[in-house]
């Protein structure tokens, strides 16, 4: 799973990607920043079923801290959006064409006001502009690549040519869109009126969640106030996610990212001042918001569920490791689909699945749970 970090230049991006890998970027006030992509894992976190089960796992990727599970996820922090992206201004076409992969969006929004649109310093500057230029540069380029593809369906003479989806799905097969996707979008929106079109279908292939960032600056939260029943908005400090991972790797203090900290090791006045400061944020927000963009996209956005797939019924693999993996896995997959995400000789020679919990067959059209934990039977 790819999940695309977008923004203006100087919005906050490299630092929520530093925030949430713990990987060094380069970070500046300085527009443009970012050029190549940083490539690098985060973790959404959901309950583990090793209580429920009462064992210790022992994950192949990603970890298990106290019964919560971080699934690792591959985040991307793109070039800076500037207006008229779509036409190649800016870093636009490669910005774009970096994104073409990512399976979702975090809009990551300055929410002070104070850089404007190309990401220079100002003051009152309004971050709805940011929130609805973004979008539309993001439609106008879907609408780019749409058009071509009704060019060619209309330009085809042949009498016993494919229908538009298919063209549409060729055309849009390098931004990984499926073709369930094309087809709803076609029941909903007439595809000649092709900016409504690419819009909706934008919306429901690449969904984007807007972190509101910078909300520890005072200058942000009138904007917050007066936007957050407009937008579905998630308050962020990309900063203070950082600070907090920071300390907690330098043993300062125990942090479970999108929860409290504890202070485990003595601190100086300006250290305390600090996390006087971002205690008094979590107490306001409930979390930093970096985790919680995270996870929300992941498993609200794009409706994903955790399933954990086992060899035995000791619940381990071939190797005897306990709950190795958890899969991230569209709502609605089957257990034949799930088997071939697995391994592909697994979903061919799929014979049925047992629950773990009540130990009953499953057959190949069984649609997969939430935390489901499933032993695949397959030949050999």
């Amino acid at each position: 799973m790819i999940i695309g970090l977008i923004g203006k230049p100087n919005a906050g991006k490299s630092t929520f990607f530093k925030a949430a890998t713990l990987k060094d970027v380069k970070i500046s006030d300085v527009p443009f920043t970012t050029i190549e992509p940083n490539v690098g894992i985060g973790f959404v976190i959901s309950d583990c079923v090793c209580k429920e089960f009462k064992v210790e796992c022992n994950p192949r990727y990603g970890k298990c801290v106290k019964g919560k599970r971080f699934i690792p996820i591959k985040l991307m922090d793109v070039a800076g959006l500037v207006k008229d992206a779509h036409k190649g201004k800016g870093l636009g076409n490669k910005f774009l064409d970096d994104l073409r992969q990512a399976d979702g969006l975090i809009h990551v929004v300055d929410f002070s006001g104070l850089t404007d649109e190309n990401g220079n310093p100002t003051q009152n500057y309004d971050p709805e502009n940011d929130i609805i230029a973004l979008e539309n540069e993001f439609d106008l380029w879907f609408e780019g690549i749409v058009k071509k593809a009704i060019e060619k369906f209309e330009k085809d003479r042949n009498p016993k040519k494919p229908k538009i989806d298919e063209y549409l799905y060729l055309q849009l097969s390098g931004l990984s869109i499926p073709k369930s996707k094309i087809e709803e979008a076609l029941r909903k929106v007439e595809y000649k009126n092709t900016f409504e079109f690419s819009k909706y279908l934008r919306k429901i292939s690449k969904p984007i969640l807007i972190a509101a960032n910078k909300m520890d600056l005072k200058e942000s939260q009138a904007n917050f106030e007066r936007l957050k029943d407009k937008y579905e908005l998630i308050p962020t400090s990309a900063e203070y996610e950082l600070v907090l991972k920071t300390a907690h790797e330098r043993s300062y203090i125990y942090y479970l990212p999108g929860d409290g900290f504890e202070v485990v090791k003595p601190l100086d006045e300006i250290q305390q001042k600090v996390l006087n400061r971002i205690s008094e944020f979590l107490n306001k927000y409930g979390s930093t918001g970096v985790q919680s963009c995270l996870n929300k996209l992941v498993f609200e956005k794009l409706q994903m569920i955790v399933v954990y797939p086992v060899a035995t019924s000791k619940l381990t693999d071939s190797e005897g490791r306990v709950l190795p993996d958890a899969f991230l896995v569209k709502k609605g997959t089957t257990l034949r689909e799930f088997a071939f995400k697995i391994h592909s000789e697994i979903g061919e020679k799929f014979i049925c699945g047992i629950d773990m919990r009540t130990k009953k067959k499953l057959g190949a059209d069984y649609e997969l749970k939430h935390n489901d934990v499933i032993q695949i039977m397959f030949g050999r």
